[in-house]
Order: structure tokens, then C-alpha cells, then sequence
């Protein structure tokens, strides 16, 4: 690249700072693929002869071998994935190899390849989402009896089928996995073909190399097309979003797990132990989702911020793309394999869920939808339920212990049914609308859901 123009060769602290082998070897892959629908471009233009075709492709192949086998040298000095390929190509197949970048840049090269990674990088995590909801769904079909308090700002505010709030988070995971899809989408055009940054000189059939490497459209513009990266930004907002739903899961987890709630028990598989403590039985699984979000997160704004000031077309600061879309890709599939895993291990403890109800007044929004049945104005009748609190907190009871002639002496218009419409068993079968907590609601969603996950 620097014959010819250059009198000096570039200093090592350059060279290390200018090269990007260290990771972007990451995707040789998608390189030697879109390098051998580009010679296959180039035959048809009568730039390669057949056998020179034959030679390229075979190549390719041997230098993938020797990728995967680990007995490729990278060479910091070559910069990149792109020209180490190219040039251990030349060793192995001579005046052939150096045909290969003919109407070709490294700009509509590493765009091409980028978007190869992400589209597929964004399937595999939708198809790992699609996993962990499958565990998701079936853990909350184990538990279709088991209730727990549902809460609003950390406090005690109605009995919730647990399974009900299970389900919460498949629909969470379930956007998720839209987003990744879409990400894929905006992944799933050409830009091969546009050159440095003004189209190709010599009319490849930009078609031909569409249909050859799998996309469903071409780039409509080439200065777009070797300087958009909004498909990395859509691949790490989808990841961002999906990892604040798993920190949320994970912070549910880690509070059922304690000895203060004691709802649910997990799996040694997915625990760790303390070093001093013999006891401890650490939720450490949640807290790495937990603590990944951020990295995850930093990664978007990080792109962001890189892309913000950049004129178009093409700039190095691109290079800053691939690291943080390639780490978050790798801690996607790990932290949602383990989810999985631990989801899927999880057990319940159905002692300890149903005397979770008992205490904190679950039932006072009961109590006032008691008297608006009977006609009260609601504002009316949450003031006498907040009484009826009052009360039983002075008795030192429950509002089901709570004496009907103490509710009585609060307003006459409680009767003796009053009870059965605070049970638990009522409180449920009340929120009977779709979204509801009531048993039939959720049955009904659990079966929507199996049958999607098919």
C-alpha cells in the first residue's frame, strides 16, 4: 500500500496504533467470501481468466484452512484482515492473487464484511433470545398456582400469579428479539461495488454480487455505502436494550433469592461460593448480566459518539466500529446461554411464595373496589379502605382478620361477602381482561406463547 508514494516506512508506534489485525481477523471469514464473490465479479468482466478464478477461490480456501488451523501468521505490518489475506493469497497462487483488489477498496471491502457479521452476529442472538423465552414460558407453566405480591416502588401492592410475572420478561425478550431481527435487516444491504467512495470504475454487476453473498438489497449510494454504520448503532441498541431487560430479570432474581424472600432457589450450576464464607450460595450469574449492561450500553455510545462529527465518505475513525460490536456480540451469547441454563434449573418455593401474601395489606385495593361496586365513588371508597388499613395496623391484624363489625364501624356497607372478594382466589379471578393477572388470562398467554415458540 505504501510503494511508490512513501520515502519513509512507518514508525512502530504508528504501525501499532494504525493497525486493527489484533481484532478485526475476527471476521476472515466474512472477507474470504465477499473476496470470492468479487473475483467471481471480475471474471465476468473479463479481469480474470477462469483458471486465474479457479486459482483465487482455491486459494481462499487454503488460506481459511490455515486461519482455522492456527498455523496463520498475522502480520501487524499489513495492517488488517483485508491485505493480510491478500497477500498470503499472492505466496500462495503468485500473479493471480495480485488481480483480486482490481475496482475493489478496503472501504467497500470492511463494509461489506462488517455487515456479513453483523446480520449474522444479530441472528444467532435473536435465535438465542427465542431459547431463553422458550425457558421462560415453560418455567411459568410449572408454576400456573404459585402467587407472590406484586410490587410498585419495592413495596407490597397486589397479589400476581407468578407465572404472570414471568411472563413480563418474554415480552420484554420478545421486543428484543424484533429489534435483532430488524438489526439484521439494516445489515441486509451490499455496499461491494462502491470503491473508495464514488462507485466502481470498470460496471461489476453490483446485482450478481448481491445475489452471490446473500443480501436482499444494494447500497443506493456510494459515499453511504463505505461510510454507514447505523447497522453496528441498530446491532448495539438492540444488545443495549435486551441487556437493561436481563439486568432487570437479574435484579428480581437476585432479590427472590435471598434469605428475605426466599422465593425461588438456584441451581449450583449457575451459583458461586464464597471464599471465606462456607454458607453463601451467590447469585453471581445476575450480577455479571447485571454488571455487563454497562460495558454493553458504553459500547452504543461509544459508535455514537465516534460517528457524530464525521464527514462523509469514508474515515479511520471507522475502525473504531468492529471492537465494541464484537464484544458485545460475545457477551450476548454467553450471559443468554447461562440465562437459559439458570432459568431453566430454577425452583420455586411454594412455602415461602404463598406466606409472602400474608402482611403489607395486599388486599386494600379490594377493599375499595368492594364499596365502588356497590355504587361508592372511588375516590369515597379508597379513603375508607386507607381507614380500614388504619385499623387493622392499630389491631395488629390482617384485613381478612379484620372483624367485619370493625369494617362496619367504618362504613355499613360491609357485609359478610366482603371477605371472599379479598381472598386471594378473588383478588386473581377480578383482573380477568386481557394483560390481567386472573388464572384464564394467563393460561390463555401461556398459549399464545407455546405456540409462537414453535
Amino acid at each position: 500500500m505504501r510503494s511508490g508514494r512513501f520515502e519513509k516506512g512507518m514508525a512502530d508506534n504508528m504501525r501499532s496504533l494504525n493497525a486493527s489485525i489484533s481484532f478485526d481477523k475476527r471476521f476472515y471469514r466474512e472477507d474470504i467470501e465477499a473476496s470470492k464473490a468479487w473475483a467471481r465479479g471480475l471474471s465476468g468482466l473479463g479481469f480474470l481468466s477462469e483458471d486465474e478464478l479457479g486459482q483465487i477461490c482455491s486459494g481462499l480456501d487454503q488460506v481459511a484452512g490455515e486461519i482455522e488451523s492456527g498455523s496463520f501468521t498475522f502480520s501487524e505490518e499489513l495492517e488488517d484482515i483485508h491485505m493480510n489475506v491478500e497477500a498470503r493469497l499472492s505466496e500462495l497462487i503468485g500473479e493471480a492473487g495480485a488481480k483480486l483488489h482490481t475496482g475493489r477498496s478496503r472501504n467497500d471491502q470492511v463494509a461489506t464484511d462488517f455487515r456479513l457479521y453483523v446480520k449474522r452476529a444479530a441472528e444467532e442472538a435473536a435465535d438465542a433470545i427465542g431459547a431463553l423465552m422458550k425457558a421462560v414460558v415453560e418455567s411459568a407453566e410449572a408454576c400456573q398456582d404459585v402467587v407472590i405480591p406484586a410490587y410498585t416502588h419495592l413495596q407490597r401492592a397486589q397479589p400476581v400469579l407468578f407465572s404472570h410475572h414471568l411472563l413480563a420478561y418474554v415480552e420484554m425478550l420478545e421486543r428484543d428479539r424484533r429489534r435483532f431481527l430488524w438489526a439484521a435487516e439494516q445489515a441486509d444491504s451490499c455496499p461491494l461495488g462502491s470503491g473508495a467512495c464514488v462507485g466502481n470504475q470498470f460496471g461489476i454487476d453490483r446485482e450478481k454480487l448481491q445475489e452471490d453473498l446473500g443480501f436482499s438489497s444494494l447500497t443506493s449510494n456510494s459515499l453511504d455505502g463505505v461510510s454507514d454504520r447505523d447497522f453496528a448503532c441498530d446491532f448495539l441498541y438492540a444488545a443495549s436494550m435486551l441487556m437493561v431487560h436481563l439486568s432487570r430479570f437479574s435484579e428480581d432474581i437476585i432479590l427472590w433469592m435471598t434469605s428475605e424472600f426466599g422465593f425461588v432457589r438456584l441451581d449450583d450450576s449457575v451459583t458461586s461460593g464464597s471464599s471465606m464464607l462456607p454458607q453463601k450460595k451467590n447469585p453471581d450469574a445476575c450480577e455479571l448480566a447485571r454488571g455487563k449492561t454497562g460495558r454493553v450500553v458504553g459500547h452504543l455510545i461509544g459508535l455514537l459518539t465516534c460517528l457524530k462529527g464525521l464527514p462523509l465518505s469514508y474515515n479511520k475513525d471507522l475502525q473504531e466500529d468492529k471492537e465494541g460490536v464484537f464484544d458485545t456480540h460475545d457477551t450476548l451469547l454467553g450471559i443468554l446461554g447461562v440465562f437459559t441454563t439458570m432459568v431453566e434449573t430454577m425452583q420455586v418455593d411454594r412455602e415461602r411464595t404463598a406466606g409472602s401474601l400474608e402482611g403489607g395489606y395486599l388486599e386494600a385495593l379490594g377493599v375499595a373496589d368492594y364499596l365502588t361496586r356497590k355504587g361508592m365513588p372511588f375516590r369515597e371508597a379508597h379513603g375508607l379502605a386507607g381507614s380500614c388499613v388504619r385499623r387493622a395496623e392499630e389491631l395488629g391484624v390482617s384485613l381478612p382478620s379484620l372483624d367485619l363489625e370493625e369494617y362496619r364501624s367504618i362504613h355499613e356497607a360491609f357485609e359478610e361477602d366482603l371477605f371472599e372478594a379479598i381472598s386471594v382466589e378473588g383478588s386473581l379471578a377480578d383482573k380477568d381482561v386481557p394483560g390481567g393477572t386472573a388464572p384464564s388470562q394467563v393460561a390463555a398467554q401461556l398459549e399464545r406463547w407455546r405456540e409462537a415458540l414453535k
